[in-house]
């Protein structure tokens, strides 16, 4: 599934950037979604903290009194490095403005040089990449914690800290949750194979169930592998 994005407050761009969307996707029969403001609301900065889902953002650069496409490409960027943002405007000139002051822009359309094509180009591009931007977040009074799935390599409950400890390919976090309840909050990676572990599939090399342990892809062995969870794993 991706969701785009679309922040424009003329009609009119509106209906031809869906137009283009809908023709494009129904031809690569990908799931989608679209979602359309004017202006920057509170809708949106909902949007931009949601880190489940792929996500590109469409913005006009010009959007009245309020903040413009480039104030919330800011707003973005400091939520989220991953999703795409193209820019369509009618100002040439501000190429240059876009590219200094936003990191990783997909590109810059111009709406009326070849709007419809450029942008057709642009997301078959984006969905050919099969981004992985699913994210395990975590917050309470005191931090907040956001993690690539892709990161985690296997979480256990440490018995002497008596919390979760979440580990990734460089760090290691400390939360107070149930190893139960974390499970409910990933994706379909993540298994139990031990009552006080569960790891990402794609990150274990080997299963050594007689001897109670596997290795990560990182070369680590990890003790805490039971027979009762065998059947979890199904590769």
């Amino acid at each position: 599934m991706i969701k785009f994005i679309i922040v424009e407050d003329t009609i009119e761009f509106q209906n031809i950037i869906t137009n283009v969307i809908d023709k494009t996707m129904f031809r690569t029969q990908g799931e989608y979604y679209i979602e359309k403001h004017n202006r920057y609301n509170s809708k949106l900065n909902k949007t931009i903290k949601d880190y489940s889902i792929q996500k590109v953002y469409i913005l006009d650069i010009d959007l009245g009194p309020n903040a413009s496409g480039l104030d919330i490409a800011k707003e973005i960027r400091k939520e989220d490095w991953d999703s795409e943002i193209i820019f369509i405007t009618s100002h040439d000139k501000m190429f240059e403005t876009v590219f200094r002051n936003i990191f990783k822009v997909f590109d810059f359309i111009e709406k009326f040089i070849s709007l419809e094509s450029r942008l057709e180009k642009n997301i078959l591009k984006i969905i050919s990449q099969k981004g992985d931007y699913g994210k395990f977040c975590y917050t309470n009074n005191k931090i907040d914690v956001k993690i690539y799935y892709k990161d985690i390599t296997h979480i256990y409950r440490d018995t002497a800290e008596r919390k979760i400890v979440i580990n990734t390919t460089n760090n290691k976090f400390l939360l107070n949750k149930p190893i139960s309840e974390v499970l409910t909050e990933l994706d379909e990676r993540f298994v139990q194979v031990h009552r006080a572990c569960i790891v990402n599939k794609e990150r274990v090399n080997l299963y050594n169930w007689s001897k109670g342990f596997f290795i990560l892809d990182n070369g680590k062995q990890v003790d805490l592998c039971s027979k009762t969870f065998k059947d979890n794993i199904n590769d």
